[in-house]
């Protein structure tokens, strides 16, 4: 596989607003320049954190409740205290884009670590000054010049008793290994298997596959169940497209009539390859974009509704 165009499922055209940007540490919004962390903050030594990805569409940030859910839920597992409502966690994405002046086209990244370290080791008890809370916001709009090539690599995602994939945590070296892998042999994204051989994710998004009119995606035990995966799920069904969460292997993906990524930048992002295997026709995604279609006016309904029906 050669490349002719740089193509990832987080590819955004470049906006120059961006140099300018402010930035959200706990509690200050700051120019980007001056948006620093410790070297002792657990998530940089460690990796200790987890954080969510949000979409700002005409001045509402999509899907909110969901990110900050899962974001909360994730806090429990790891006992790490945000010292944070749900409430104050909006008010301060809200804040940061009133500062930034941003409305729409926007891509946030939310992120909490356990905090500043007294000592530069591992355990949690030494993380004393805490937690550090941080936001980055852009001027970002997906951008795919070509639908993307996968490679299957290597490395899977694991079972839950060592790093449950279903975090969304900062300790992202397994699919940075995968990214790695699948650069080296010229494709885009990895394709990554469960622990039992069955087709999973990629290092970024969750996968589908649409086979005789059928769509089909993981069990969901092996891989981050996305937000944006659910809710394909939920429009497909209720579009009276048969949905499967299911294990099938790498044969039935390569003899798959359209394979896309699902994620909350990119929405749905078109896979033209799989291991060199051409999927499907190259110019013809009837299901991905009648799907991309659901999805964009679903979310237009959830901005109206949450702006006072105006779009604004």
């Amino acid at each position: 596989m050669v490349h002719d165009e740089a193509a990832n499922a987080h590819g955004a055209e470049d906006d120059p607003r961006n140099a300018g940007i402010f930035c959200y540490v706990n509690g200050a919004i700051v120019p980007r320049r001056e948006a620093t962390v410790s070297i002792y903050d657990s998530g940089f030594m460690l990796g200790d954190g987890i954080w969510e990805g949000l979409r700002l569409h005409h001045g509402v940030w999509a899907f909110l409740d969901d990110h900050l859910d899962r974001l909360l839920e994730a806090s429990l597992a790891l006992d790490l205290d945000i010292g944070m409502t749900r409430t104050a966690l909006a008010e301060a994405l809200d804040a940061t884009a009133r500062a930034n002046g941003m409305h729409d086209g926007v891509h946030a990244r939310l992120m909490v670590t356990r905090g500043i370290k007294s000592r530069p080791f591992q355990h949690p008890a030494l993380s004393r000054s805490g937690p550090t809370v941080a936001i980055i916001m852009e001027h970002s709009r997906p951008s795919l010049p070509r639908p993307l090539r996968l490679f299957t690599v290597a490395q899977h995602r694991g079972l839950p008793l060592t790093q449950d994939p279903k975090l969304n945590s900062h300790s992202k070296l397994n699919c940075i290994r995968a990214g790695i892998q699948a650069e080296k042999a010229g494709a885009d994204e990895a394709l990554m298997l469960d622990p039992f051989g069955f087709v999973n994710t990629t290092n970024s998004c969750n996968l589908f596959v649409v086979r005789k009119g059928e769509l089909w995606t993981s069990t969901g035990d092996y891989c981050l169940n996305g937000i944006t995966r659910r809710k394909i799920i939920e429009l497909a069904r209720a579009g009276d497209v048969p949905v499967f969460e299911r294990n099938f292997s790498l044969l039935e993906a390569y003899g798959a009539d359209e394979v896309f990524l699902t994620g909350t930048f990119g929405g749905l992002t078109t896979v033209g390859e799989i291991d060199g295997r051409r999927i499907g026709a190259p110019d013809r995604h009837p299901m991905t974009d009648r799907l991309s279609r659901l999805y964009a006016a679903h979310i237009e309904a959830y901005c109206r509704a949450r702006s006072g029906g105006n779009g604004a």
